[in-house]
């Protein structure tokens, strides 16, 4: 008895597993169906090309753009060689401050409104920064900028060798140390 509630439970939750496993993709088909706007890149300088696209609003795809709140004003999404799809772009105007601004498209078919998000910053591209001058690690090294630390550096190594040498010379004639 205890062995055929166990398979009944075994099964049941097998059968909750597979039916969960199969109504994701048909949520995510839904949700993908519903859409958002894609703002491609999300994040564009000044006076940089924006292209936006959804697949929200079906065939024929046609949809009003407005990117006003940037202050580039209304595009129009297009359909697109992809299924379903509806393509469009604008500039971001060269006044544009740094901060993330909603572009909103109004599908032409339903009116359904889409949004997506666009952040503008004052550089697209870090710049690298090399490396100039001598390290700071004390007397000697490297030759640096400052000749006077080369000058006591090689003084100095030039002043221990020559005593290294008196005293090693010394000790081999049997003066004593």
């Amino acid at each position: 008895m205890r062995r055929t509630a166990a398979r009944l439970l075994t099964g049941a939750a097998f059968a909750a597993a597979t039916a969960a496993g199969l109504a994701a993709p048909v949520q995510a088909a839904a949700a993908s169906k519903s859409g958002s706007l894609e703002v491609y890149p999300s994040t564009a300088v000044p006076g940089g090309q924006v292209t936006v696209n959804t697949a929200a609003c079906g065939d024929p795809g046609a949809a009003a753009g407005d990117a006003g709140a940037v202050g580039a004003g209304p595009f129009t999404l297009a359909p697109s060689s992809h299924d379903g799809q509806a393509i469009g772009q604008f500039q971001v105007p060269p006044s544009a401050q740094p901060g993330t601004y909603e572009i909103v498209a109004q599908c032409a078919a339903d009116g359904r409104r889409i949004a997506g998000d666009l952040v503008v910053v004052l550089s697209s591209v870090r710049e690298q920064v090399y490396p100039r001058g001598s390290v700071k690690t004390g007397v000697g090294g490297a030759l640096g900028p400052d000749p006077v630390q080369t000058a006591a550096g090689v003084t100095a190594l030039a002043v221990a060798a020559a005593g290294g040498t008196w005293l090693l010379h010394r000790r081999a004639r049997g003066d004593g140390i």
